[in-house]
């Protein structure tokens, strides 16, 4: 690299659920690496995003909105967002503009006053409020906590997302670029493939199947006579009474998820794939540590 000033960091973007973290990251990104939905608590791992240019490098650490947890998946997405705090070069906090600090968002804030890293107060959706009705929040957020800077912003329509990749290049220190110009993020492929299938059951099952579902892709390393990607995964409920809702009536809901998840992952990956979806029980996966691990969700990693 011939550029003495080239930046590079890792920035943790942190928040509550449902402000937009993953909507922000995607748009960074120019693809679709994190799964959105407009039901809280979607993301659920540290999904790590890769920024390149010329000038800098940034890697992004998309975290599980926090929560009060209720069981041992919650614990993990809250221990994966606060273990995002560690030894990162800046903090993105984002909340929804014009919305008022709550007990979560002050939680969060006494969290961040224990970082030495520059944190950022980031006003998202500002695309659905008066600009004046932000002021009264800016105010009350600079009175909890001494931030490097407050940043208004709209992930859906890019409104200021260039400004703040220059303030946080300003922040970041001389170094090397880690990742390749093309590389997008480290999640092997088969993660984000099963957050793809994840978001469409999402989409298509709306309230009657919130948090409930796990996805797990069993392989996508072999190939059909036609040359197509052949990949098999595995969807996970909690109940009994779920698993019809997900396959449908004669299997038209499950039918649906396979075609848009093969759509998705189709432009992920570039190439033509045959998608295989099974639908099986398991309960109380949610507090099972042995499922939680085989599923990508391991506390022990957190640890590390």
């Amino acid at each position: 690299m011939d550029n003495k000033n080239y930046k590079s960091g890792f920035v943790a973007i942190i928040g509550r659920p449902n402000v937009g973290k993953s909507t922000f990251m995607n748009r960074i990104i120019k693809e679709q690496i994190a799964i959105t939905s407009p039901k809280a608590q979607t993301t659920r791992n540290k999904i790590q995003g890769i920024f390149t240019d010329d000038e800098r490098q940034i890697i992004f650490l998309d975290t599980p909105g926090i929560h009060k947890p209720h069981n041992d998946l919650d614990q993990y997405m809250d221990k994966a967002a606060i273990s995002a705090l560690k030894e990162v070069d800046a903090v993105l906090f984002m909340t929804e503009a014009g919305e008022q600090a709550g007990p979560g968002d002050k939680f969060i804030i006494e969290e961040l006053k224990k970082v030495k890293a520059p944190v950022f107060l980031i006003l998202n959706k500002i695309d659905l409020i008066n600009p004046d009705e932000m002021m009264p929040q800016i105010d009350e957020y600079k009175d909890l906590m001494d931030f490097a800077e407050v940043i208004p912003i709209s992930a859906t329509n890019g409104n200021n997302v260039d400004d703040l990749i220059d303030s946080l290049t300003k922040a970041l220190p001389v170094g090397p670029q880690y990742y390749a110009d093309d590389q997008i993020t480290d999640h092997p492929e088969y993660f984000i493939v099963g957050e793809l299938i994840r978001e469409k059951i999402l989409e298509d099952t709306r309230d009657e199947i919130p948090h409930s579902i796990a996805v797990v892709v069993e392989s996508m390393n072999q190939r059909s006579a036609a040359g197509k990607l052949q990949i098999e995964a595995y969807i996970y409920v909690e109940r009994d009474s779920q698993k019809p809702i997900v396959i449908g009536r004669g299997g038209s809901m499950l039918k649906n998820i396979g075609i848009g998840s093969r759509i998705k992952i189709e432009h992920l990956l570039g190439e033509k794939i045959n998608l295989k979806l099974w639908v099986r029980v398991k309960k109380n996966w949610r507090d099972d540590p042995a499922f939680l691990a085989s599923a990508g969700y391991s506390l022990k990693d957190l640890n590390n």
